[in-house]
């Protein structure tokens, strides 16, 4: 499915960094031979509940203003991969979520609630699953062991205006986002990474944690050390490091520390992993270069054979053909070729579908989607591809049952509320229209918005009493939402 990614301000990252400059200096670091805190100690900081509440109110921010990735395969390949790692983690209190974020930066980040952000550039950088997941597993042990809360505990007796800047700093962003904007820029934010400013203690704690989870969940635990490296080497001779590397110093003894630890764990060995190398190939050839270079890069790769898994290479050409309109080139590649070999990858049934949709044979791409949908309706990547060739072939009103079923259980995912919005804009629905408008608006905290679009709603409700009372509660909704969030 052909995806959307946003660019704007990492606006949530920017809030968190104005919030917490005020609270930057620490007196001294934690005693080295201090035991660990234990992660729940933080609840008279900042209790879950408010956890889950301020983390919903950021990711309803970034969606809004962040140059976020909405993409369902390597939405469902991220939090697939997260969940593996999240099942071994202590101290899980809630659903963790997982997100790309367009930005070529070796870089990740995590934030109240479990959220979790990725940059499309780390993946780049990873050589292979193991280390990408040895960065989610350090992020995921900053969540469990609520290294934000903690923080926020320190310096409470000492500076409680900060704290409540913290939180106030995102609210201002929901409620005011004008205002919101002038604070973060106000704030002359470094990078994303700087938000947390983790003592190394936390840091330490989060590598211990992260490579005892690494190696529970099957991953080989030397990971973390050899993507230490990577990062340390590719900004050796860079005068000023990014801010991941401010935040989480890169010193040889942490890499040796991190080695050690791994050597406390049996050494494993794991073969190539197909998914990884597909989502990889799709990040560089749609995200990392323009489209003429990635090309030229995936041509090369394929005609010298300089490439681990063939089938990613291959995959990485399919794309960069698609990219270029070179439809015939991409359907001998993707659908001729791998999905031919492999009917059942979800990477390649995407694309597929792209292709189908592109050369206007829409019953095609129906009908391949029939048969596995039929065993796995919910899945994102085939429900949401089903859902768009239904949409393209005019057949607005199966699309539309699916978009529903699908919203039941995902009731977050923006791009099916967009798909939604055009089926019942193309069924000339035009209320149905507005009010799916509406949730959209609502995903990125534009409150005032989504209440303009169900207002519009409520005016193509006619003589409906049943629909028009639905759109007065769900404004009412929407308002005490907002209201909330500024109580907060």
């Amino acid at each position: 499915m052909r995806l959307i990614a946003r660019k704007g301000l990492t606006a949530c990252l920017f809030v968190l960094t104005c919030s917490l400059a005020a609270v930057a200096q620490d007196s001294a670091y934690s005693n080295k031979n201090a035991l660990p805190e234990i992660g729940v100690v933080a609840s008279d900081a900042i209790s879950l509940d408010k956890e889950m509440i301020v983390g919903d109110a950021v990711m309803r921010q970034m969606r809004g203003q962040a140059p976020l990735v909405g993409d369902p395969v390597l939405d469902e390949y991220l939090q697939d991969l997260g969940n593996r790692l999240v099942v071994h983690a202590d101290n899980a209190k809630f659903p963790f979520t997982f997100f790309w974020v367009n930005n070529d930066a070796i870089n990740a980040f995590a934030f109240f609630g479990g959220h979790i952000g990725v940059h499309t550039g780390l993946i780049r950088r990873a050589k292979n699953e193991s280390e990408l997941a040895s960065v989610l597993a350090h992020e995921i042990s900053h969540v469990t062991q609520r290294h934000i809360a903690r923080r926020m505990q320190a310096q409470q007796r000492a500076t409680p205006l900060a704290i409540a800047s913290m939180i106030g700093g995102v609210l201002l962003a929901i409620a005011n986002p004008q205002a919101g904007i002038a604070a973060m820029q106000a704030g002359q934010a470094a990078s994303a990474q700087l938000q947390i400013d983790y003592t190394r203690s936390n840091e330490q704690e989060a590598d211990r944690i992260g490579i005892s989870m690494l190696a529970r969940a099957g991953f080989d635990p030397d990971a973390a050390a050899s993507f230490f490296s990577t990062m340390a080497e590719e900004y050796r001779m860079v005068s000023r490091p990014p801010a991941r590397l401010l935040s989480h110093p890169l010193t040889e003894t942490r890499i040796a520390d991190a080695r050690a630890r791994a050597g406390d764990y049996p050494s494993v060995r794991l073969l190539p992993v197909l998914s990884f190398h597909l989502a990889k190939a799709r990040i560089v050839s749609r995200y990392s270069f323009d489209k003429e270079y990635s090309l030229e890069h995936f041509q090369a790769m394929v005609d010298k054979k300089d490439y681990l898994v063939e089938e990613a290479a291959l995959y990485g050409l399919g794309l960069a053909h698609m990219r270029n309109e070179n439809m015939d080139e991409a359907r001998n590649i993707i659908i001729d070729r791998l999905l031919k070999n492999d009917p059942s990858n979800l990477f390649y049934l995407d694309a597929a579908t792209d292709i189908s949709i592109a050369q206007e044979k829409f019953d095609e791409a129906i009908s391949r989607l029939e048969s596995h949908i039929s065993h796995t309706p919910r899945n994102t990547v085939l429900a949401l591809n089903y859902a768009n060739a239904l949409i393209y072939a005019g057949r607005f009103a199966p699309a539309i049952q699916i978009l529903k079923d699908y919203l039941l259980v995902n009731p977050d995912y923006e791009l099916a509320y967009q798909l939604l919005s055009e089926a019942y804009r193309k069924a000339k629905q035009f209320g149905d229209m507005h009010q799916s408008k509406a949730e959209v608006y609502a995903l990125y905290g534009a409150y005032a918005r989504a209440v303009d679009e169900l207002q519009y709603a409520y005016n193509f409700a006619g003589e409906d009493h049943l629909i028009k009372q639905r759109i007065r509660a769900r404004i009412k909704q929407l308002r005490e939402e907002e209201e909330r969030l500024k109580r907060l």
